[in-house]
């Protein structure tokens, strides 16, 4: 997350440099702490004056030049930054910086640099599959360098292939990651389930919930971000997918019931924050049902309990959350879910609170345990709620080591 982070970013000469004014921008209304260097080609392509206005600083452009406040400006820039990320990279940075050059300012901040390094190429596809530039890039990243890999589709030069800049939102999300000091989930294969179940009354219409999958989407990031191996089973979202993990979407209770099960004995960690349909219609009509002059009763079929299937299931060592939305006595319901479904924990949620719940880009939580006294969270963005939740993760794993 980048809010208070001092973040560098360099800009090379590449038509997609325009598109760093939209990193900048991202990364200030974000709170981050953003300075920007540019290479000479890159002020070929885009004014410092635009990324300067939006990050409400002067961009750096010379090796030579002395900020007023005095300094080295390679140094300072090196040693005060929490990440830097080259957007776009040439092939011509990438080279300098596997060769170790410091011809000018960038470079030469590349090469001072203590901290994580994202670099995300944009160049002509034959650049980019040349064996120079690949061997370029394997030297990086075996010292560390972390890359984004450049997109497939038209090129500014005309041609078709790999090399067009990353999508932005990509890049974002590889900001976060690099930004995500822990680590503490490396090799943990975490299944997360995210967004609503459909179950269908006939081609037309359908039976679901007012879930959108923002909480567990705001998971699988934080877990992937931590160095979790991720699969991400998912019902109906109209979210983007995080990229980097395994992603399964499925669209009834009983399409999600086989596919967490298919993969729970392969599990680590399962957390259950989808919302799926207790019950489904008993049968679907094959053509649209018309309206008649009577009423309309459906006949229900209850669909499988999935968290409580998993909780007979699991093994030593297996961590299962769940999760619940309640309109009334929250904890009461809660606790007793923890204990009939033998969880290790259970994230509830008043859905009738403002700014919690389906839809929000806030929740307020309490974390139920089934020995010890419900903790109850202020409201934070969910994302910081995925990490909360994954601290608790870290901590029962802690505590409870697997031989």
């Amino acid at each position: 997350m980048p809010s208070g982070r001092a973040i560098t970013i360099g800009v090379t000469g590449g038509i997609a440099a325009y598109k760093a004014a939209d990193i900048v921008s991202y990364l200030t209304k974000n709170g981050a702490d953003v300075h920007v260097v540019m290479t000479d080609s890159a002020q070929k392509f885009i004014s410092p004056l635009t990324l300067a206005t939006l990050c409400g600083k002067p961009v750096y452009t010379n090796l030579f030049d002395i900020p007023e406040h005095g300094g080295i400006p390679h140094i300072e820039l090196a040693t005060r930054s929490q990440l830097l990320a080259v957007v776009p990279a040439t092939a011509n940075i990438i080279a300098k910086a596997a060769q170790g050059l410091a011809d000018d300012l960038l470079s030469t901040v590349l090469l001072a640099a203590n901290c994580p390094v994202l670099i995300c190429p944009a160049m002509n596809t034959n650049m980019y599959a040349n064996s120079v530039v690949r061997q370029n890039i394997s030297r990086l990243k075996e010292r560390g360098f972390l890359f984004v890999e450049p997109g497939t589709g038209r090129l500014a030069c005309g041609t078709e292939g790999q090399g067009r800049l990353a999508d932005l939102d990509i890049i974002y999300e590889e900001i976060n990651r690099a930004l995500t000091v822990k680590k503490d989930l490396a090799g943990v294969r975490v299944l997360i389930t995210a967004g609503a179940t459909r179950e269908d009354i006939d081609p037309v219409r359908f039976i679901t919930n007012k879930s959108t999958g923002k909480m567990g989407y705001a998971l699988a990031q934080a877990a992937r971000d931590r160095g979790a191996e991720v699969t991400l089973v998912s019902g109906v979202s109209h979210l983007k997918p995080p990229h980097d993990l395994e992603f399964i979407p499925v669209v009834s209770a009983i399409d999600m019931y086989h596919a967490v099960l298919q993969r729970f004995h392969l599990t680590d960690v399962v957390i259950k924050a989808a919302a799926v349909a207790d019950y489904r219609p008993k049968s679907a009509a094959e053509h649209k049902i018309k309206k008649g002059t009577g009423e309309l009763v459906l006949e229900m079929s209850r669909n499988p309990d999935i968290l409580l299937e998993l909780g007979q299931k699991k093994k030593a060592g297996q961590i299962l959350v769940g999760f619940a939305a309640e309109s009334q006595d929250l904890l009461e319901n809660a606790a007793q879910k923890v204990q009939k479904k033998k969880l290790d924990f259970l994230v509830a949620n008043d859905i009738t609170l403002p700014d919690a719940g389906f839809g929000t880009e806030t929740n307020i939580a309490a974390l139920v345990y089934p020995d010890c006294e419900p903790l109850c969270l202020p409201k934070m963005d969910k994302i910081k709620l995925a990490h909360r939740i994954l601290d608790e993760v870290v901590g029962i794993r802690k505590s409870s080591p697997i031989d």
